[in-house]
């Protein structure tokens, strides 16, 4: 039997009473620790790699992703407004399709938030050791103040210790271990940075778009739909869903929020739409003014970005699409070199924030898992003056930071996609059984027209998913058996669902 140990919601209400996380964010604190956790490394560093995959029709790829978010967002804002208690997707699944489909989507969300996090650490400071190695602006000789190589690059890039991307990490941990308000606070801070970035850069590039830029709008074509090699506009739609994926991490805070019924909704589908209106405007201010013609390889489609044949064709070519800084590329193409400098400055200050919502997404999850008996106890622990779940968060920053250090993991953002996209397509889908299971429980937010909403939103987590590269596809499966194995081994038997745990309750009660 799938649907199995099923939680019923006020059980878990009660559970989240009994050991809970301190009420101190409202909406709009929410809907920066959305902003904050969605603007990033997609729109800073990925805007190239959809291009070359999609070429201008990369504006296309945003609106589809934005789309299958924004479907999911729905959803999201009906579970997390009945069930304000920290776990996002996994607590959502527990409570309406039993303990194994939770336990998969909790495991599976650690390739978004641990995985994402890492990548974005590396992604910083590939950032910070490019401005050292270049003077810092002029204001030095260049490569007077750079780190010796083996202290920029893991050992798989002819390095020894990313000593920066680890750095990062470790700051970001203390940050969130000294408590939420005052990460919120700092967040707000790196929020107001990106957006004037971005704000910036699209003044500067929407009068310089030219329709000449725009043309061929579809190089790569549509892709495949149902086998695809990652390329076109689909293939560039379910890699760039990286960008929108952290939206999801303001559910992971319901507990920690005032008024959640009201406020996480708004947190939720706010961030969403302000993020989705920069990334068009950002997008047609790249590709209509410098233009995003992808590199295309002898059959005449465009080349896999991040392969060797992709590195030969770029050379030193100045196509948007052979940057790994897009957007201040762009602005140097345009004439405005300091704007540039300063648009790679604010990616430096404003990162940090990502990484910090996607390290917070991932030690609330592990929290809630560690308080339903599926990971050790320890794990659920809450410091008596920082009201955080301090351990985990340690274990997840020790673990984050050091494979930031020895690992190039950007590679690894459509695996991270594959989880995240498991995890809408369920919570989709619990939304659909609580309107049947249980009709009359209140719920503070209804998704409009949730039988077409909710259906639409698991038919685009399948369709981007197909899309995803085969690699993806192999990883997510081998980190799913891990994730089965473990749970055999351990949460079955510690579960508080468990028919042994259900029976030491029933002991201490006597």
């Amino acid at each position: 039997m799938i649907f199995w140990r099923v939680k019923p919601l006020d059980q878990i209400l009660a559970t989240a009473e009994k050991k809970s996380l301190k009420r101190q964010l409202g909406p709009i604190q929410l809907t920066l620790l959305g902003i904050g956790a969605v603007i990033g490394t997609g729109i800073f560093v990925l805007t190239s790699e959809a291009a070359q995959k999609a070429g201008p029709g990369m504006m296309l790829s945003f609106v589809i992703a934005a789309v299958v978010c924004g479907l999911a967002a729905l959803a999201y804002a009906e579970l997390a407004a009945m069930v304000p208690v920290s776990g996002s997707a996994y607590t959502y699944t527990y409570g309406v399709m039993g303990e194994l489909i939770a336990w998969i989507v909790g495991w599976a969300l650690v390739l978004e938030y641990a995985i994402g996090a890492t990548a974005v650490c590396v992604g910083w400071a590939g950032y910070v050791n490019g401005l050292l190695n270049s003077g810092v602006f002029g204001l030095v000789k260049p490569g007077a103040l750079a780190l010796p190589m083996w202290l920029q690059v893991g050992p798989t890039l002819g390095g020894g210790f990313n000593l920066l991307a680890f750095l990062i990490g470790v700051a970001v941990t203390g940050l969130l271990v000294i408590g939420t308000s005052k990460s919120a606070r700092v967040n707000a801070v790196l929020v107001a940075i990106k957006i004037i970035a971005l704000t910036v850069f699209v003044v500067i590039a929407l009068p310089a778009v030219k329709s000449a830029n725009l043309h061929p709008f579809l190089p790569g074509g549509w892709g495949n739909p149902v086998g695809s090699n990652g390329l076109g506009v689909l293939g560039a739609a379910a890699s760039i869903f990286f960008a929108y994926v952290g939206f999801d991490a303001v559910s992971t805070a319901a507990e920690e929020t005032r008024n959640p019924n009201r406020n996480i909704p708004i947190g939720l589908i706010g961030a969403l739409v302000i993020c989705t209106v920069f990334y068009l405007l950002v997008g047609y201010g790249a590709a209509g003014s410098v233009g995003a013609q992808p590199m295309l390889g002898p059959n005449g489609m465009p080349l896999d970005p991040g392969t060797l044949a992709m590195a030969k064709a770029c050379g030193n070519s100045q196509a948007l699409v052979c940057s790994h800084e897009p957007l201040s590329h762009v602005m140097s193409m345009l004439g405005h070199p300091v704007i540039a400098n300063m648009i790679g400055l604010a990616a430096i200050v404003a990162l940090p924030s990502v990484i910090l919502m996607m390290m917070f997404g991932q030690t609330r999850i592990f929290f809630t898992m560690s308080r339903d008996g599926l990971l050790p106890n320890v794990f659920s622990k809450v410091h008596p003056r920082f009201f955080t779940p301090h351990v985990i968060t340690y274990v997840t920053g020790i673990v984050v930071s050091l494979l930031a250090a020895l690992f190039p993991v950007g590679k690894l953002a459509d695996t991270s996609n594959a989880g995240t996209l498991l995890a809408f397509a369920m919570v989709s889908v619990g939304v659909m059984i609580l309107r049947r299971s249980q009709p009359g429980r209140k719920r503070p937010f209804r998704t409009p027209l949730v039988w077409i909403v909710c259906p639409l939103a698991v038919a685009g987590c399948i369709l981007l998913f197909v899309n995803l590269s085969i690699v993806a596809k192999v990883v997510f499966v081998i980190w799913a058996v891990i994730g089965l194995i473990f749970y055999r081994l351990y949460g079955y038997r510690r579960s508080q669902m468990s028919p042994e745990q259900a029976g030491r309750v029933l002991d201490d009660a006597a």
